[in-house]
């Protein structure tokens, strides 16, 4: 079965438009990146395996392409002014690619190319240094930094010297198998996890009394200008016994060394289909209906993905709630399951 499906992948790709891809080397798009990488999935742009990439020197739109469409990964990396222009470009090559994970400036622009639009969750952003975890709303927060240290953790960045790779192998693959489905991990908007992070990439790490990794938190990059303008969190690992306030003490702790740095925004990520409100474009109806059932389905969530627990723990944070969106042409039942397909959602 397996197979045969492989082949149906094969020959409906073979069917997709083709694109004029440019081969960028990493080190150009890590330097892309530098310049222009200002949303959350920039660097997973610049990094994931499997990517293919439209545009030129100056900038480029990832995407992947699965059961004849093409799918494109969060917003370009190019000069905001120049990002309507190579929106409008791709569009043009690629047929009609659906765009995923974008944001408000990307959807305006596709929704004047006639997409339609909709909101799938949002991304929660910490303004710094705002975002200090006073007051009564955050007590909890607080408290489980406090736990933590009372009970003898140690939180700490680790520069590579503090935890095995084996470890990290370890602690990975033990969070695995307690995942809903535990045989694979969501792809394209999560690339593969790396048990050493990746160029430019922060490691923050939990250790019990005896110096056993309990929980680690990774984090990506975002540049403007050269200048790194926050990070948002890319990938995180604890043990299966590990104590409710592992995961909260160590985000607040790695917030907080961010801020004394200076450094500007920390984002925690998507919440998959939370908050589905009217977009503010035209949209599918019939779309916002479904995601808004799967996100409140309680079959969804036991067996399938998490959604409601993940937008709980990054709401804990109070932080500001930003729309992403999706954008796809008319028609988009078959587009969805190839969507479904390459996110290893089905």
């Amino acid at each position: 079965m397996a197979s045969l499906r492989t082949r149906v992948d094969d020959w409906l790709d073979s069917r997709a438009p083709p694109v004029p891809t440019i081969g960028l080397s990493e080190r150009r798009r890590l330097d892309l990146l530098a310049r222009h990488g200002d949303f959350s999935l920039a660097y997973s742009t610049a990094t994931q395996a499997g990517l293919s990439y439209f545009g030129d020197e100056d900038g480029y739109i990832a995407f992947q392409t699965k059961m004849g469409r093409h799918f494109v990964l969060a917003d370009p990396v190019a000069d905001p002014a120049q990002r309507a222009g190579l929106l409008a470009r791709f569009v043009e090559a690629a047929g009609t690619p659906w765009f995923v994970q974008v944001g408000a400036r990307t959807a305006e622009t596709l929704a004047g190319l006639g997409y339609l639009v909709n909101r799938m969750g949002f991304d929660t952003a910490l303004p710094l240094p705002a975002s200090d975890f006073s007051g009564k709303r955050n007590e909890t927060v607080r408290y489980s930094e406090r736990w933590l240290d009372k009970k003898g953790f140690t939180l700490a960045e680790d520069d590579g010297t503090l935890v095995s790779p084996a470890d990290v192998e370890a602690l990975s693959a033990e969070w695995r198998s307690g995942r809903i489905v535990s045989r694979r991990e969501m792809a394209f908007l999560n690339r593969p996890f790396l048990v050493t992070p990746g160029p430019l990439m922060r490691r923050f790490v939990l250790l019990d009394g005896d110096r056993r990794l309990v929980a680690l938190l990774d984090y990506d990059p975002m540049f403007r200008d050269g200048e790194v303008v926050g990070y948002t969190t890319a990938f995180k690992r604890k043990v299966a016994d590990a104590t409710p306030h592992a995961e909260v003490g160590l985000t607040k702790f790695s917030v907080d060394r961010f801020r004394a740095e200076g450094v500007p925004t920390v984002t925690l990520g998507l919440s998959p289909l939370a908050d589905i409100g009217p977009s503010g474009f035209a949209e599918s109806a019939l779309w916002r209906s479904a995601f808004d059932r799967a996100f409140r389905s309680g079959f969804v969530n036991r067996t399938r993905f998490n959604l409601k627990g993940q937008a709980a723990f990054k709401r804990r944070f109070h932080g500001e709630e930003e729309p992403v969106y999706i954008a796809f042409p008319k028609g988009s039942a078959f587009g969805m399951l190839a969507l479904l397909r390459l996110v290893k959602a089905v």
